[in-house]
């Protein structure tokens, strides 16, 4: 009877094991698939964390999503952020490391979380005590829907980026700021010192960052005397010429890349030096 009852119970548990190993190793595909967002920035790079659901015909914010009360800002695991050096939110210094984005939608306006924990499944466990900082940031809506919630990053400049979250017809927005200005200054000035050769490097930064615009000329020009065939870098010259009010000159020099875009096959160049010839034609005016 002893070894009936043994029997029984060897083949019940393997029974039941062998079921459960077996619905483990089922994959289905995510109602909330799982995403990554990165985006270089500053010195470095942004990146987001973070699982999607859709709408899937039900109303979202105030229903799925009810106002005033802690969101994960996404599904499954906690939303997380990771910034890759020290940025600026809100005016606010957050050093690089990554962290939980949480939030409160309200019908106007959201509360935005960083917090320090991110082993949280979903907002289980979490503690407003590990918050790094919170902000308020104010409710868009746009006419077109968006289906499955969105985070993304647009508005890109050299030091600064808006971070935006998007679902049904909600927008929410901010912007994430980086001061790396000082390092990449250093920098040029310790690299010039030394080598000849980044010269259109240089420019650029100082064209773009709106700098000392007679240095960038006096770079730029350097570099197209190295580089004489390299229409983009003479592009860059004629630009700083622009800015500098030199329209004679900008004109002459849209006219070098014109032409050498031209024999390279380079519409898009040749647009550009087309449109700087005609500004400096009316600037001169």
């Amino acid at each position: 009877m002893k070894k009936v009852i043994s029997a029984f119970l060897t083949l019940f548990v393997a029974v039941v094991f062998g079921f459960n190993g077996q619905a483990q190793s089922i994959k289905t595909p995510s109602l909330s698939p799982f995403s990554t967002v990165k985006q270089n920035f500053g010195l470095t790079e942004l990146t987001v964390e973070y699982s999607r659901p859709s709408a899937r015909g039900r109303a979202v914010f105030g229903d799925v999503v009810p106002f005033d009360a802690l969101w994960r800002t996404g599904a499954n695991a906690c939303t997380k952020i990771t910034f890759g050096e020290d940025v600026k939110i809100e005016g606010k210094v957050v050093p690089a490391g990554t962290y939980s984005l949480f939030t409160i939608p309200s019908k106007t306006e959201w509360t935005i979380i960083l917090n320090k924990n991110t082993k949280l499944s979903g907002s289980f466990g979490y503690s407003e005590a590990e918050d790094l900082m919170r902000f308020k940031a104010a409710v868009k809506t746009k006419a077109e829907k968006t289906e499955t919630f969105t985070i993304d990053f647009a508005n890109l400049k050299p030091l600064q980026a808006t971070l935006e979250m998007s679902w049904e017809n909600t927008v929410i927005a901010f912007d994430i700021t980086t001061e790396v200005d000082e390092r990449v200054m250093k920098n040029i000035e310790t690299t010039m010192a030394k080598d000849a050769r980044p010269f259109y490097t240089a420019a650029s930064y100082y064209y773009d960052n709106k700098k000392d615009m007679k240095q960038a000329l006096d770079w730029a020009t350097k570099a197209f005397e190295l580089n004489p065939d390299a229409y983009w870098v003479a592009n860059l010259k004629a630009k700083i010429q622009l800015e500098l009010k030199d329209y004679k000159n900008a004109m002459a020099t849209a006219e070098i890349v014109k032409k050498l875009a031209t024999a390279d096959g380079d519409n898009a160049y040749v647009k550009m030096a087309d449109e700087i010839i005609a500004t400096a034609k009316k600037g001169g005016k």
